[in-house]
């Protein structure tokens, strides 16, 4: 990534992207270690934890616009997932080919063996770590994730 040069925002913001990939990389390489034995990647975790997170069961379509993943990465993933009996589809009375994704309770069974696992270590995470600037980086980086929505939305 090229870095700029004599405006201090824009290499403040890119050291922080800098950061935020590697970052991303070694949580995402944490995640696979953690949920291994469930026979889960840190990819199929998060669209688990997707639809948990989600106040009624979607299509594909919007748990890949909720997690800003790429749709068809998404739907490949759900199909692993219900491949194993995580996940399961059911009719959706709004769109006759957009089917709902729910999980089963396998599926069920399994994100909460995952969140049993995640617990104390995200505990272990956090130690050391202010809680105010835990939420500053939160902030920060949802306002980061907004202005990137609305430049992807300006390019479509």
């Amino acid at each position: 990534m090229a870095r700029p040069t004599g405006r201090p925002k824009a290499e403040a913001l890119t050291e922080l992207l800098l950061t935020m990939f590697r970052a991303n990389n070694l949580t995402l390489a944490w995640g696979d270690r953690l949920v291994s034995p469930l026979g889960l990647t840190s990819a199929r975790w998060q669209i688990l934890g997707a639809i948990v997170q989600a106040d009624r069961p979607q299509p594909v379509a919007w748990l890949a616009r909720d997690l800003g993943a790429n749709r068809q990465n998404v739907q490949r993933i759900v199909n692993d997932l219900m491949g194993d009996g995580l996940v399961a589809f059911e009719p959706n009375p709004h769109h006759k080919r957009a089917q709902l994704v729910v999980l089963t309770s396998k599926g069920q069974q399994t994100y909460e063996a995952a969140i049993e696992l995640y617990n104390p270590l995200v505990e272990l995470l956090a130690e050391g770590l202010p809680a105010d600037e835990i939420e500053a980086a939160q902030r920060v980086l949802s306002a980061l994730r907004t202005k990137l929505e609305t430049i992807a939305a300006d390019d479509e």
